[in-house]
């Protein structure tokens, strides 16, 4: 039987941590790259900045799903459509594995990159799914999964890389999506919303509710600035310590997705702050420590430590900023959650691609310190949008 949006299922912790691992491990196809960037620019006699086309198109891919798969989940049944994008992604990832040339890379590279935006049909479901007063601590749980699978596809990746061939890496990762996807057919309840909207109502209405929800508009800018910072350290990463002074190789370069593991404490200290009603302490405390975080950056082209402390700062506070949106976006109209998460996460991977695309040419221009002045200079901005534009998104939400 297909349930209904108002029909009450249990989520238990089983599943919540089986969505958990699959969000990760769909989420991390578009990160296997980042690592990896330097040694597939030399095997196909690449620039920087052609290179970084790889992780630009991985993002933009993802916002485009974001838009155009995401809201089906409010219209079809929830679980085909979770195994369908999974297939999809897998596929993806074998087209990259096997690619001759870039232009192949890329086209693989999109295909997952658009479909893996099923981590997004996750993460709403889960709220749907989950008790009120257990949303924010179970969307921290995904959360968490979701940074952990970015993370390890560095580590991952780098190791296999090293140990066999930067393409084995998409080749394992392909059979890891295929392998989750049977496990969620097999434990997901049936779910489908009422909802008799076409398709194309359905397009129009997320543009919509940009107009009619300020909440969403405010809170989706500061997701575009905190996940451009983000993705302004990790792509560039990999050209910064193949060279001198650090010289290192794709399996110690992979191993810095260890460094930003404490943004998966994040994501779920965050999710808590929700619950207790200081979503907007923890938005405030993200964005602050977003900018503090590029001090340590900066001093990271001498020293590793200062580097490893960077990357810990970095990644706290963008999960910090990142579940405190979406909790408060979640809780603006329950019956759309998916359309409300859509608009969110396009605006959100949007800032991940300008962030990836500005920080390749700023390295490549300027080098590292190009990379940091400019991230600090988003920072400064993102700082000053969440203490002005945050009264005044309120402020307008009441007035509705």
């Amino acid at each position: 039987m297909t349930s209904t949006s108002s029909t009450p299922i249990i989520l238990t912790q089983a599943l919540v941590l089986l969505m958990a691992t699959a969000t990760g491990i769909v989420v991390a196809g578009n990160y296997y790259a980042q690592p990896l960037l330097h040694t597939i620019a030399a095997e196909f006699g690449l620039t920087q900045a052609r290179a970084g086309t790889i992780v630009t198109t991985a993002q933009l891919s993802y916002g485009l799903g974001l838009i155009l798969l995401v809201p089906l989940a409010d219209i079809l049944e929830r679980r085909r459509l979770i195994f369908i994008m999974l297939i999809l992604a897998s596929v993806g990832l074998i087209i990259s594995g096997f690619a001759p040339s870039l232009p192949w890379l890329l086209f693989g590279t999109a295909l997952t990159g658009i479909s893996s935006v099923v981590a997004q049909v996750l993460v709403p479901f889960s709220a749907t799914l989950a008790a009120p007063d257990q949303r924010g601590r179970v969307i921290g749980i995904l959360m968490g999964g979701l940074l952990l699978g970015i993370l390890l596809a560095r580590v991952v990746a780098g190791g296999l890389s090293t140990l066999v061939d930067w393409r084995f890496v998409y080749w394992i990762a392909a059979l890891a999506i295929f392998i989750v996807a049977v496990a969620l057919t097999r434990a997901l309840p049936r779910y489908r919303a009422d909802s008799n909207m076409s398709y194309k109502r359905l397009l129009i209405s997320v543009v919509i509710l940009f107009v009619e929800e300020p909440i969403l508009r405010h809170r989706a800018l500061l997701g575009l600035i905190s996940f451009a910072l983000f993705s302004m350290f990790w792509t560039p990463l990999s050209f910064l310590l193949a060279q001198p002074p650090y010289e290192y190789s794709d399996a110690v370069i992979g191993l810095f997705g260890f460094a930003g593991a404490a943004g998966v404490l994040a994501a779920s200290w965050a999710g808590r702050f929700a619950d207790a009603g200081k979503g907007e302490l923890g938005t405030r405390l993200g964005l602050i420590t977003l900018l503090l975080s590029w001090l340590p950056l900066y001093y990271g082209q001498v020293s590793l430590i200062a580097l490893l402390v960077g990357v810990i700062l970095l990644d706290l506070a963008v999960q910090f900023v990142h579940v405190s949106n979406q909790n408060m976006i979640y809780a603006l109209r329950s019956e759309i959650r998916n359309r409300l998460n859509a608009g969110y996460m396009t605006c959100y991977f949007i800032g991940g691609a300008l962030g990836s695309w500005l920080s390749v040419n700023l390295y490549q221009h300027y080098a590292w310190t190009g990379v940091c002045i400019g991230a600090a200079t988003i920072a400064v901005i993102g700082i000053l949008i969440g203490q002005f534009g945050g009264a005044s998104a309120k402020a307008a939400q009441q007035n509705l």
